[in-house]
């Protein structure tokens, strides 16, 4: 069997910590190899008084010294250094190396004071994978979330919500979910209160959501919408009227999923 590549995410965080008391209770039951720098590992074991993981265990990247370690503070060092697991364990999933990924959090105040452009893990794993067209999906067993902008103000999240953004996540959406459920149905959400209600509260529903859905649609996919948001999970999860939901910003999506 594969391991997992576990990424340990910034040392000034909860990651180490995390993986450590994971390992320590046996909640990590597979085989699995750790991204991240053997001596920092060790040094959070030490401080946390915490079993150390076996050597063998650790993809040892050579980056960080028990000397960089700064718990609960901004680190640029750690920040690159959490930067490049990711990478790396992507690197070893496309080769076939692990099974899949878990990545512990990264810090993207710490990321981009080496790497401006970074958003999170979503978008630098897509860069890896040289897929131009990427999106969060939260999945659980009573909801499946996706979104058509993240990590960006609200006031840019409205200015994204376009049509031809929507209808390539709507198709997204729709090619993971048929993976899981042949047979699931997808739901989209609205931006504005109550969907909007005719253009009374905004008319992004009339010009770019609903168009966007009718698009996908008429190409076969199994899509509705859009919903009220304030409705919509409630059918979704209560009703189970919908296997997943398209939504057109970050909070709208994480916020359901993460009350379940």
């Amino acid at each position: 069997m594969k391991p997992l590549g576990i990424t340990m995410g910034d040392s000034s965080g909860v990651g180490p910590e995390i993986l450590l008391k994971a390992a320590q209770a046996g909640e990590l039951d597979g085989p699995f190899v750790v991204y991240g720098d053997r001596a920092v590992i060790e040094e959070c074991a030490r401080r946390l008084h915490l079993e150390p993981l076996p050597e063998s265990s650790i993809v040892d990247h050579g980056l960080m010294t028990a000397v960089d370690l700064t718990p609960g503070r901004i680190n640029a060092k750690s920040g690159a250094a959490a930067r490049a697991y990711v990478v790396s364990a992507a690197r070893a999933a496309l080769a076939g190396e692990i099974a899949g990924m878990v990545t512990l959090p990264m810090n993207k105040e710490a990321t981009q004071l080496t790497d401006p452009s970074f958003t999170g893990h979503t978008e630098l794993i897509g860069e890896v994978c040289g897929a131009a067209d990427v999106t969060i999906m939260l999945a659980s067993q009573r909801l499946i979330v996706t979104h058509v902008s993240t990590h960006c103000s609200l006031r840019e999240a409205i200015d994204r919500c376009r049509k031809p953004r929507i209808l390539k996540i709507i198709e997204l959406t729709c090619a993971a979910v048929k993976k899981l459920n042949p047979a699931a149905r997808v739901a989209v959400a609205g931006l504005n209160p109550h969907a909007g209600e005719n253009g009374l509260f905004g008319r992004e529903e009339i010009e770019q959501i609903r168009p966007a859905v009718l698009a996908a649609q008429e190409r076969g996919w199994p899509v509705a919408g859009p919903f009220p948001p304030d409705t919509l999970f409630y059918l979704a999860v209560q009703r189970n009227q919908y296997d997943a939901v398209v939504c057109m910003y970050h909070d709208q999506g994480h916020i359901p999923s993460k009350l379940l």
